[in-house]
């Protein structure tokens, strides 16, 4: 992804609950060497030197968390409404499949805490243990159930514990499949008279193409079906395995954005392929370089922004906002929530770890990066938080 071209701001009014203005700049973003599914006029040019092209995104781009997991349980139809209805700019999805090879949208394949699978005594017998990249957990999994079956279970809250007033909603929603998703951001597109964004994650896909359920084939067939595979389609895929990535670069032109956890980590396709390289050496120039090869962005976790000290205080920020921009990347880190439990010490509030810290005052240290949008499981906070920093 080219960079912003140091552009002034504009204004732009964002619609839903408490609208606000907010600075905006179209992100560019550098197409990859394999943008082989896109047409020939969209491989042939645009913005960044001739191979890059733009999207219509506010800056800083607000992403509803599995829509709006603060409020709703997270990926469920309730919590991408609320999203939207909130003004979030992007809405996210994680993509697991089922055993016969549909893609619904869960965080995990385990889906123990997050529908009431436990209370089906028919399942009782689908109970075990699964070594998911390298970890073993004991649960029900997507990939034992079929779309027919899956659909008999309800959504549930999955940290009942910090988020008590989300199970109000438990079992109001079913586990949607991602095409459900992709007619109702069409449906949603068409009365709002503008396009719907989504942010779709590929889970565990090296785990998935060893089962036989490979993730990228039939998600790029779906996004052809709803014509979301072009470079200016309003949608970005990201996944942990770049691996992932660069068979989406070969499927689909839809843009792009590698996920990178803590830098002591290890892509998994890295694991098993033997790639000794971890996130500490992607965020280096060179890393930075080759992932700009096939992708448009990095979504990093915040402390590859702004590393914590052993208190869980703010340190100083580190350069990958600088280096990533000077490859062309966008960054879109990951996350920030409401929460004491979830914030930097600094921005703890009390000594109830479920109360709301100041969140305002953390976003604005994070915006202050230039960072180019962040994940947030309160959307509207991050919207007034976006706002109050786009004034100043």
């Amino acid at each position: 992804m080219t960079e912003r071209a140091q552009a002034g701001p504009g204004r732009r009014t964002l619609l839903g609950a408490g609208a606000a203005v907010l600075g905006t700049a179209a992100l560019g973003l550098a197409g990859g060497p394999a943008d082989a599914a896109g047409n020939a006029s969209e491989r042939s040019g645009g913005h960044g030197g001739g191979h890059g092209f733009r999207l219509d995104l506010p800056v800083p781009t607000v992403i509803g968390h599995r829509g709006t997991s603060g409020y709703r349980p997270e990926h469920t139809l309730g919590s991408y409404q609320l999203a939207l209805d909130m003004g979030a700019h992007v809405i996210e999805q994680d993509l697991v499949p089922t055993k016969d090879g549909h893609l619904v949208c869960r965080h995990e394949n385990d889906i123990t805490a997050t529908t009431d699978v436990s209370a089906h005594p028919e399942f009782s017998s689908r109970k075990t243990t699964k070594k998911v990249d390298g970890v073993s957990l004991t649960g029900w999994f997507t990939e034992d159930f079929t779309l027919a079956e899956l659909k008999t279970l309800r959504a549930k809250e999955r940290i009942p514990g910090t988020r008590q007033k989300n199970t109000l909603y438990d079992g109001r929603w079913e586990v949607p499949t991602f095409e459900e998703v992709l007619q109702w951001a069409d449906r949603e597109g068409h009365k709002r008279g503008k396009p719907v964004w989504l942010y779709v994650e590929t889970k565990h896909p090296t785990y998935f193409r060893g089962l036989g359920l490979g993730l990228e084939e039939p998600l790029a067939k779906l996004l052809r079906r709803y014509n979301r595979h072009r470079r200016q389609s309003p949608l970005i895929l990201q996944s942990f395995e770049p691996g992932s990535i660069q068979r989406l670069a070969g499927l689909v032109a839809t843009p792009r954005v590698v996920l990178l956890s803590g830098a002591g980590g290890r892509p998994w396709d890295f694991v098993t392929s033997g790639d000794p390289r971890t996130v500490a050496d992607l965020v280096k120039p060179e890393g930075l370089k080759w992932m700009a090869s096939f992708a448009q962005g990095i979504g990093p976790t915040l402390d590859l922004i702004i590393p914590k000290d052993a208190s869980g205080r703010l340190t100083a920020p580190t350069t990958l906002v600088t280096d990533a921009h000077a490859q062309g990347l966008v960054l879109h880190p990951y996350t920030m929530r409401n929460e004491n439990s979830f914030l930097p010490a600094d921005f703890r509030r009390g000594t109830d770890p479920n109360a709301y810290g100041d969140a305002f005052g953390a976003f604005q240290v994070y915006f202050a990066t230039g960072i180019d949008g962040i994940f947030s499981d309160n959307p509207d906070t991050a919207l007034l938080a976006a706002a109050d920093f786009a004034a100043k």
